[in-house]
């Protein structure tokens, strides 16, 4: 897991255990001072607690370099309050060249037992190409679950593939491809003893 992530869910929990029992409410500071190389360094971070154990904690920060480059970085985690949980995490550059970098993550853990993890990233060349990736995979508490990921490039299309399998075993495999010629599209389905059945 993104090492931003388990910070975030860390913090969530120091939130809700530094405040008393019902208490709810909120706190938000903000800061931003000049650095030496000309650039500036600015960021926030807010808090709540809310009824029922509900918490939740976000922060940003951006720093510049004055001469075009720019990093920003966030990270926030979150506590329902029937024990489900949320973290996300990102960092993007942006270099005085005009080439960009951008990477993410999130999870979330329902209160039933399903889980939701997606990654990825994305980029732009300093001859203006561009191209990403995100995972994502996803599990109920009954078994089903899925995977899935999409790719892409300037000059190659968009790939989308995906997993899936349901609760009784039942699986499907499939592939979609689109670039400027078309459309391409791969698929196949099994039941639980891997025998090949239609996919409906």
């Amino acid at each position: 897991m993104n090492r931003h992530i388990v910070l975030g869910m860390a913090l969530v929990a120091a939130l809700a255990a530094a405040a008393p029992a019902g208490a709810t409410g909120r706190v938000v500071a903000r800061g931003a001072h000049v650095r030496a190389d000309g650039g500036v360094a600015a960021g926030h971070v807010a808090g709540f607690r809310g009824p029922e154990g509900a918490a939740g904690v976000h922060g940003r920060r951006t720093v510049t370099d004055g001469q075009g480059d720019a990093r920003t970085a966030s990270a926030g985690a979150w506590r329902g309050p029937r024990g489900s949980t949320a973290a996300r995490a990102g960092e993007t550059t942006r270099n005085a060249d005009g080439s960009m970098q951008h990477q993410s993550g999130f999870h979330a853990h329902g209160a039933n037992g399903g889980d939701v993890t997606s990654q990825g990233s994305a980029y732009r060349n300093t001859d203006g190409t561009r191209g990403f990736d995100r995972q994502t995979d996803a599990t109920r508490a009954n078994g089903a679950s899925y995977a899935g990921t999409t790719t892409g490039a300037t000059g190659q299309g968009i790939t989308h593939t995906s997993d899936v399998t349901t609760a009784k075993g039942n699986t499907y495999n499939g592939s979609t491809t689109v670039t400027k010629d078309g459309v391409t599209h791969t698929g196949s389905c099994a039941n639980a003893a891997g025998e090949t059945i239609p996919c409906r």
